[in-house]
């Protein structure tokens, strides 16, 4: 059951982290995977990027944590960056739209955090044009080169997808951070993936949490606030 989701005055907004962020209904809605990555993230980034960021969902959320973000949305769908400006307006907030693809970018920017929900669909695409079938390790390799050094970047994946996704990680960030995700079987259904650039090759593996918490995803509460984690767990 999504506890996240909860429709408000007209059918067409519905709200996520408890009311915290407002969304207007569309051809592509978030999941609770979007309030599980922003959650994951208990820095305060001043910079951001967001690839593949859809409809906003994670860019928003994050946002709705940590004030003062400078926001950078990317998508290759520019029906999609529609509907996040749509978002980010209903919601009052701003962010810099910019209709590419992460793996055709040519740029030397880089940002304090690169955060992504990747698309690890398969088969047909969608309507609205977005990526399918993508390339999972090309596509972090080229996210992790928008970031800074001692920047961080942090993604959600599918559980079988871990080790490749894990293994490109490795070859150029440490401080490695791995929070299984959990619904009604006994194994991971969703990884959330944290790394920072330059750091030396340290893991830590929390304690696996339910997809269905809804501390999280009813109270809008950070993963740092339920398992008690911070800077300290790092250094």
């Amino acid at each position: 059951m999504d506890y996240y989701i909860g429709v408000i005055e007209k059918q067409d907004i519905f709200t996520i982290m408890g009311g915290k962020v407002k969304m207007h209904r569309g051809i592509y809605n978030p999941t609770s995977d979007a309030v599980w990555l922003a959650a994951f993230i208990d820095d305060k980034p001043k910079t951001v990027l967001d690839v593949g960021t859809g409809s906003g969902g994670v860019a928003l959320c994050l946002m709705a944590r940590t004030s003062e973000i400078k926001m950078t949305a990317i998508d290759i769908s520019d029906k999609m960056l529609d509907a996040a400006r749509n978002n980010f307006e209903l919601n009052n907030q701003s962010a810099e739209f910019i209709n590419t693809d992460i793996i055709k970018w040519r740029t030397n920017r880089t940002f304090d955090l690169v955060i992504t929900n990747p698309p690890y669909f398969k088969g047909t695409p969608a309507t609205h044009n977005a990526h399918h079938n993508a390339d999972l390790i090309e596509w972090t390799r080229k996210c992790i080169a928008r970031v800074k050094p001692n920047g961080m970047f942090a993604i959600i994946v599918n559980a079988p997808e871990v080790a490749s996704v894990l293994s490109e990680i490795s070859r150029h960030c440490g401080d490695f951070r791995i929070l299984p995700l959990f619904s009604t079987k006994n194994t991971a259904e969703r990884v959330l993936l944290s790394a920072r650039v330059g750091r030396a090759k340290n893991t830590t593996i929390f304690n696996g949490i339910s997809m269905n918490n809804e501390d999280i995803l009813r109270h809008g509460k950070s993963i740092a606030e339920i398992l008690c984690f911070n800077q300290k767990t790092r250094q």
